[in-house]
């Protein structure tokens, strides 16, 4: 099992900047991707951004250039820097843990909102 807690949602202003972090903790695999996606009210839960333990990151197109992510394989953390926020970032944001043990198992977060608007 794997626990996920993830901190820093909140309220802010359209261009503004804001950070999430996730923590993992449990049976951690040396081999792993660990992510974010997001869910807005009344849409489907979206890929924002993942990294694996070995190999660089994957942005969705619409968060390419304004979000960085990046982790922390010692402290099993991995961390979204979110820039130029827009109204349309608006959802709740879940940190993702996978890992292939015969087939994919992915673990979630309880979600952080972020909330863009003026």
């Amino acid at each position: 099992q794997v626990h996920l807690v993830e901190s820093g949602g909140g309220l802010v202003h359209p261009g503004d900047s804001l950070t999430l972090s996730c923590k993992a903790s449990g049976t951690i695999s040396s081999s792993n991707i660990m992510g974010w996606y997001r869910q807005a009210p009344g849409k489907q839960r979206e890929l924002v951004a993942t990294i694996g333990s070995i190999g660089g990151p994957n942005y969705a197109d619409s968060v390419k250039g304004r979000f960085s992510i990046s982790r922390d394989n010692a402290k099993n953390t991995v961390t979204l820097r979110m820039n130029s926020l827009k109204p349309e970032d608006t959802a709740a944001y879940y940190c993702n843990y996978r890992n292939y043990r015969g087939m994919w198992y992915d673990y979630w977060g309880q979600g952080t909102q972020v909330t863009v608007s003026s």
